[in-house]
């Protein structure tokens, strides 16, 4: 009893100091982690020179596989953002669509843009491109720009390899194949829900003008027949995400020892999926279009600098999740569980969603909430599909309530020029209309796995 009471007490204030570090004294994620999974590894009695060959070990086991993901996904995205492949899409899907359908249309392109764009850049990028549109019309800018930032903010958290759901995925140790399948079954419903139909709701009730100090929606390419094909940019986003599917497929339906099943596991491999689709890129994005050695080559090294940063936070996310497992922090979990009759995937949910509220960072929920939800997902004996959709749940927890201590609700406040208190109204319930509906999938799904 005196050591579930140490447990809980050294983990709760685990959460706490994590929260007052980042919140009260600004400390950056990737220390503070540090930080706290030392003091916790004492607190719990380790050994300090115990704890310290922990925390290499916890470092390097869960970056081995994380690091290579994410820095083949951000130079695949770098390189489809530079050539224009983001805007490509986003107006062929738009130039194709009635004024009624525009909104819709908004949304898939936001939804296959994030797939290798991180939000924030593709929101930089493509924001600007509705303000025309917004301005022949005559409508509030909502109307489009809220589906677009859904179809966004759905892909960035549900489907790999954006690192939200690869740092996810690797510290609940889930299967990427069934995330994506999770990531687009629960995608797909809340990008329309959270998309354009809350968006013609709230663009009749709140009138937004395009920003008069905003780019009137110029491409930064002059001339948009340089941008690249519509069909190269689509089929290089999905290819990815095909690859990765073959691979689960042929695990489950192929047989051992069967070539067709060893190609498509290899090929099918998250690392050399990525590896493949970031080679393909850079010869049609890059080389085919005139693009020299030296360009290509900066282009590279320009993806890996904020990449750098969220796999050292993600590095650290492990870290901190082992340190609580190596507590006997499940058990108690689990227990309490039980007891309330909480479902795992609400748990999951709930726990990410309180560090999102309480600190803002959608990666540091998701990688809390991963911490937390682990050991007692191992404890239970879940399944391969039930863990990816624990996955899923997290991500939704990490999406929704942004509020006023989330950088994504400032960047929406300045690219569509509104008050606070219209941001609030739009932007933080357009994000939490993801989550919930994201969760209420989540939960019908459940019922038929274990």
């Amino acid at each position: 009893m005196e050591n579930t009471a140490l447990i809980v007490t050294v983990s709760v204030s685990a959460i706490l100091a994590l929260l007052v570090l980042i919140v009260r004294f600004r400390f950056q994620p990737f220390l503070a982690l540090i930080l706290v999974s030392v003091g916790t590894g004492l607190a719990l009695g380790m050994p300090p020179q115990e704890l310290l060959d922990f925390i290499v070990k916890s470092m390097g086991g869960t970056l081995g596989f994380v690091a290579l993901i994410i820095g083949l996904g951000a130079m695949f995205g770098e390189m489809l953002r530079v050539s224009g492949g983001s805007e490509r899409l986003a107006l062929n899907l738009v130039e194709r669509c009635s004024d009624k359908t525009v909104p819709w249309a908004l949304g898939l392109a936001g939804f296959l843009v994030s797939i290798a764009v991180f939000i924030d850049v593709a929101i930089i990028i493509l924001v600007p491109l509705i303000y025309g549109i917004a301005q022949r019309t005559k409508r509030s800018l909502l109307y489009y720009g809220i589906p677009l930032c859904a179809g966004l903010s759905v892909t960035h958290t549900f489907i790999p390899p954006t690192p939200g759901p690869i740092a996810t995925a690797s510290i609940l140790g889930a299967d990427l194949g069934w995330v994506i399948i999770w990531g687009v079954i629960a995608g797909l419903p809340a990008m329309a829900v959270a998309g354009p139909i809350f968006g013609k709701f709230i663009s009749s009730r709140i009138f937004v003008p395009v920003p008069e100090h905003m780019n009137q929606g110029q491409s930064t390419f002059d001339d948009t027949s340089k941008l690249p094909s519509f069909r190269s940019v689509v089929l290089t986003l999905l290819l990815p995400l095909l690859l990765i599917l073959s691979n689960t497929s042929a695990e489950l339906l192929l047989a051992e020892g069967n070539l067709l099943r060893d190609i498509l596991m290899f090929v099918g491999n998250p690392i050399i999926a990525l590896l493949l689709t970031c080679l393909l890129t850079f010869w049609v994005f890059g080389y085919k279009r005139g693009y020299s050695k030296d360009e290509l080559q900066k282009i590279a090294t320009k993806a890996l600098e904020p990449a750098g940063i969220i796999i050292l936070i993600t590095g650290a996310g492990g870290v901190f999740g082992k340190v609580l497992v190596a507590s006997g922090i499940g058990e108690i979990l689990a227990s309490a569980m039980q007891s309330l009759s909480i479902p795992l995937v609400l748990f999951a949910f709930m726990t990410s969603a309180v560090m999102r509220i309480s600190q803002g960072s959608g990666t540091v929920a998701m990688i809390t909430g991963a911490s937390l939800t682990a050991p007692v997902a191992e404890l239970m004996g879940v399944s391969d599909q039930m863990t990816a959709l624990l996955v899923i749940a997290i991500a939704c927890g990490g999406t929704a309530f942004s509020h006023v201590n989330d950088s994504g609700f400032w960047m929406a406040n300045r690219y569509f020029g509104m008050s606070v208190s219209d941001t609030l109204k739009s932007w933080t319930v357009m994000k939490t209309l993801v989550g919930l509906t994201g969760l209420t999938i989540c939960l019908i799904i459940s019922q038929f796995i274990n």
